[in-house]
């Protein structure tokens, strides 16, 4: 039988949710409703002549091939971070999951990069790959692959994509982690006595009750390859080479604070909340239907 938490005064229940009402109307929602007001209107760089446009900064965008583009090397960049980052992190956990000796200390490392700053992240692995002085590019020179982010656009790609996975794997790592210890050793010993091996016990066992967990990690990293790697992108390439890796969250940040196009920056942010929030509709219309709870 379900217990329900009654309160016996009517205000209670909303003086409780004030602080997070509060919150979320201050950070989300007027920050939003501005965004969606200036989309609309066109001021100079002081913000001292402001004049109603109307959809004019949307028609622009369309008329923009770098913009259009954006579209194109944001799909491919949050593809491969979400793909390579939960890959990577179930992989990760499945191991860790089995580990007997200093599973402790092998955990602690594993969940370090969720500690460090996005922007850290994206110096850190700047200097990795630096044409000149990176360590990593020196190894794969003497490999006779030669590399250099500056110049090559799959290699600036390539960059930004393993620092962000970098930085997001202990996030994933932690959920898958959790998930495979809630599951019941029962199921696995009996699996196991039935004669199937390790990786069929993973396919037809662990994953499927991972879908969940999986599920949940999709939708959150689609989110933050589109909005949480900004600092990443301008620490490691500044959209560079050209504009090959700047992704629409970045193109809103240098068209409204370097080419002080605040109208179109706005506009561009609108379009970049509604590409998100029709992905995540998206997401729980056709994929949550293949979970299982």
């Amino acid at each position: 039988m379900d217990k329900k938490v009654v309160f016996r005064s009517a205000w209670l229940p909303w003086v409780l949710l004030t602080p997070q009402l509060v919150v979320v109307l201050v950070f989300f929602f007027w920050p939003a409703g501005q965004a969606l007001l200036q989309s609309f209107q066109q001021s100079d760089a002081f913000g001292t002549s402001v004049s109603w446009v109307g959809l004019e900064n949307f028609r622009n965008l369309w008329n923009d091939e770098s913009y259009l583009a954006s579209f194109e090397t944001t799909a491919v960049f949050s593809l491969w971070v979400a793909v390579c980052g939960i890959g990577l992190a179930l992989v990760l956990a499945v191991f860790a999951d089995r580990v007997g000796r200093g599973v402790l200390l092998y955990r602690t490392l594993l969940i370090w990069p969720y500690a460090v700053a996005p922007a850290v992240a994206g110096v850190l692995w700047l200097f990795l790959f630096s044409p000149s002085i990176g360590v990593l590019t020196y190894a794969l020179h003497a490999l006779n692959f030669p590399w250099d982010s500056l110049l090559n656009s799959r290699h600036a790609m390539t960059l930004i994509v393993m620092a962000a996975v970098w930085k997001q794997v202990s996030y994933n790592f932690l959920f898958f982690l959790a998930g495979l210890q809630s599951i019941p050793k029962s199921l696995i010993e009996a699996a196991a006595m039935d004669g199937a091996k390790p990786w069929r016990r993973f396919w037809t066992i662990q994953f499927p009750l991972l879908s969940p967990t999986t599920f949940f990690l999709l939708v959150v990293n689609v989110v933050y390859a589109f909005f949480d790697t900004f600092a990443i992108v301008d620490a490691a390439t500044k959209g560079g080479p050209g504009k090959d890796t700047a992704i629409l969250v970045y193109k809103v940040y240098f068209d409204g604070f370097k080419a002080m196009d605040l109208g179109g920056s706005a506009a561009q942010s609108v379009v970049l909340m509604l590409v998100v929030v029709v992905l995540t509709v998206v997401q729980f219309r056709y994929v949550e239907n293949k979970v299982n709870y």
